[in-house]
């Protein structure tokens, strides 16, 4: 018989093969009738873990990446780890399950036996996994291992096993209120190389994560999304935490009524899941269409051909009839629908080769060779014909493109300030590409986000800087390094931003071409944790699987201390605790919460439990929420927003204040107990009546 500790998928099977004797499950029980009595006078759900054994290994960077916080010495974790060398009989690791708790047993040990995770006398060779989650992913170690086959209680769900002889890689089950998960080894030193979904196996036993965030920016081009539904899209990214979609404006450049039509409603739906729209621009490349009638204005490559280099569609902008077209161009595009903002992305030249690689090299239109050459004696398209003959000539020329990116920057800044003045609660974001940590990106593309970055005290806009594809094989490290070197260049360091590439990798990685599940999670946990605002290219590249523990991943809390009955949260950007039941935020009954989500402002706070509700309660808010408060008859909170903000309450608001003075207001969605509005840009108090 097969030991089982699930074997009617309640309990433990306490046979004579289970190892455990009657007097043994009698004390388990009361152990854990007691234990599930103390975890049930908590509101708050499981926050922090504990690694058992000699060695944390890399548990931590695992379950940190979700908001999971270490346990302090002498307190009781939720999450335990047991790794070679852990101590204390089965029976206590089940009571603790039975609780609540969840179990992790790394490997062979003897508690993995007890509960029936038994090595064989059979080994495998293991480097290509399947995980029966997405079976068609390939999940390859860069090394492989030798490993014994195990046995599995009769009743534990196999997450994980070996493609091709079907040995049992990752396994767990049930138990109580908690659950036990087996892993055959290690999941490697960064903590995702082996078993990319350890997480998601935590979560399909009952593990809810912590915290949330609703702060995520995500691009969107419509064209992989030409047939879906809106209205199960739009509640799905805001439920994976994105708080605004960056739509590929491109596509709508020309006026179309059945394209124009589409894009409204995705405005209109995205608004009233409380996402904002940001039209995202891709000069110098304008339109097909753009392209398609004026051949005269196409940019030129350093053999003098047209750039048509990938899917873009490079325009000369340097040519002034082509700026004064384009421009007019991106202001009626701008008009034409209800943005909430503007990201000019990727406004430099072409290409990562740089001049190694004439012929996708720009620009080397008539326009710039000509003020080069009044500015420098000389023509530049020699160069490209022999490089070796004139490498210091080159170096004038890549430096003169440089300053000429820097220029076109700022020109089109300046036109999205002009049209702010008619629109002054839209956005402003630039997407630049990395090239401090890449400095060889300044001469391949014309990127200086030195030059760029002074811009800001003049300018309000996000800088978002994008990680260049030479560094996307490297790890999540990468993120706080490069935030380290941008804050020195820049005296508002808040308005610094990053974006994260979800893509297919050209670089020989490991154990998925694609980030997901753990790596995609330690990416986006980190970078949370470096800057204001993290940004996903893009929304469709992102694994179904991966959106419920996404917003996990860029909650950013720094610290969690339980303090008697009252927890101490800390966080630099606001984040979403989860919670049962009504609570105390700093002493007052706290109304920003939906039901299973406390949304707190920046700062630490202490939350309680509470005995009653407030009369009404902020749903939903993608500002930066400062302050909230119950006042008679109403609500009031105060909030910061880089464009207009969209609020959610669950009551009809009568009446409204900004600042004390009275506003109109209109609802863009209501009902039922769902009423979304939007606010001014900037810094204000709202108070609202009921």
């Amino acid at each position: 018989m097969t030991a089982n500790p699930l074997a009617d998928g309640r309990g433990a099977d306490f046979s004579p093969q289970s190892g455990f004797s009657r007097a043994q499950a009698r004390r388990g029980l009361k152990a854990a009738l007691l234990a599930c009595a103390l975890a049930a006078s908590a509101a708050a759900k499981p926050l922090f873990f504990q690694v058992v054994g000699a060695e944390p290994g890399s548990w931590s960077e695992i379950l940190s990446s979700i908001g999971f916080q270490p346990q302090a010495a002498g307190g009781r974790a939720e999450v335990c780890v047991l790794r070679a060398g852990a101590a204390l009989p089965a029976e206590h690791w089940l009571a603790r399950a039975a609780s609540g708790a969840f179990v992790i047993l790394e490997g062979q040990s003897a508690v993995a036996e007890a509960l029936g995770f038994r090595p064989s006398n059979r080994r495998v060779r293991v480097q290509n996994l399947e995980d029966l989650r997405r079976p068609e992913l390939a999940v390859i170690w860069e090394s492989a291992m030798e490993l014994p086959v195990y046995e599995v209680p009769k009743a534990a769900r196999v997450f994980v096993r070996e493609r091709w002889e079907g040995a049992p890689m990752v396994a767990g089950f049930r138990h109580g209120a908690g659950g036990i998960l087996w892993v055959a080894t290690s999941p490697g030193t960064r903590g995702y190389e082996r078993f990319p979904y350890l997480l998601h196996a935590l979560s399909d036993l009952g593990l809810s994560a912590p915290f949330r965030s609703r702060r995520l920016w995500a691009f969107f081009d419509s064209s992989y999304r030409a047939r879906a539904d809106l209205e199960y899209l739009a509640p799905r990214w805001r439920k994976a935490g994105i708080g605004a979609l960056h739509v590929a404006a491109w596509h709508y450049y020309e006026p179309d009524p059945q394209r124009d039509a589409w894009l409204r409603e995705l405005v209109k739906v995205c608004h009233r899941n409380a996402i904002l729209v940001y039209a995202w621009l891709e000069l110098p490349h304008v339109s097909e269409r753009f392209w398609d009638d004026h051949p005269e204005w196409r940019e030129k490559t350093a053999v003098l051909q047209d750039a048509r280099l990938d899917w873009r569609r490079l325009m000369n902008l340097a040519n002034r009839d082509c700026f004064r077209a384009a421009s007019r161009g991106v202001r009626e595009l701008l008009d034409r629908f209800d943005w909430d903002g503007v990201n000019l992305a990727e406004l430099y030249f072409e290409s990562l080769e740089g001049a190694s690689n004439p012929s996708r090299f720009t620009p080397m239109n008539d326009d710039v060779r000509r003020e080069f050459q009044q500015a420098r004696g000389f023509d530049p398209l020699p160069l490209f014909r022999a490089p070796e003959a004139g490498p210091e000539r080159l170096r004038q020329f890549l430096d003169f493109r440089a300053e000429l990116a820097r220029r076109m920057q700022t020109e089109w800044i300046a036109e999205i300030e002009t049209v702010r003045r008619q629109r002054p609660d839209l956005d402003l974001t630039l997407t630049h590409v990395d090239d401090r940590f890449d400095p060889g990106m300044r001469d391949a593309i014309g990127a200086d986000a030195a030059r760029l970055l002074p811009l800001l005290e003049q300018h309000d806009f996000t800088f978002l800087v994008e990680d260049p594809a030479t560094i996307w094989h490297l790890g999540p490290q990468r993120y706080p390094e490069i935030a380290r070197r941008y804050q020195p260049l820049t005296r508002r360091p808040e308005k610094l931003a990053i974006d994260i590439n979800v893509v297919e990798r050209y670089q020989d990685v490991y154990p998925t071409k694609q980030q997901t599940g753990s790596e995609l999670y330690q990416l986006v946990s980190l970078a949370a944790r470096s800057f204001g605002r993290v940004a996903l290219y893009f929304e469709n590249s992102i694994a179904p699987v991966d959106l419920p523990l996404l917003p996990a991943a860029a909650s950013a809390v720094d610290r969690v201390e339980a303090i008697g009955g009252r927890l101490a949260v800390e966080s630099r950007f606001g984040v979403g605790m989860a919670w049962d039941g009504p609570a105390l935020v700093d002493g007052a009954v706290w109304p920003a919460a939906d039901g299973s989500t406390l949304w707190l402002p920046p700062g630490t706070h202490l939350v309680e439990k509470a005995a009653s509700q407030a009369p009404a309660h902020l749903l939903d808010f993608n500002g930066d929420l400062k302050t909230a408060a119950v006042r008679a008859n109403g609500l009031e909170f105060a909030y910061s927003s880089g464009s207009r903000a969209l609020a959610v309450l669950d009551k009809r608001p009568l009446r409204m204040e900004i600042d004390g003075a009275g506003a109109p207001f209109e609802l863009l969605d209501e009902g039922p107990a769902r009423f979304t509005f939007s606010l001014p840009r900037g810094q204000h108090l709202v108070a609202v009546g009921f």
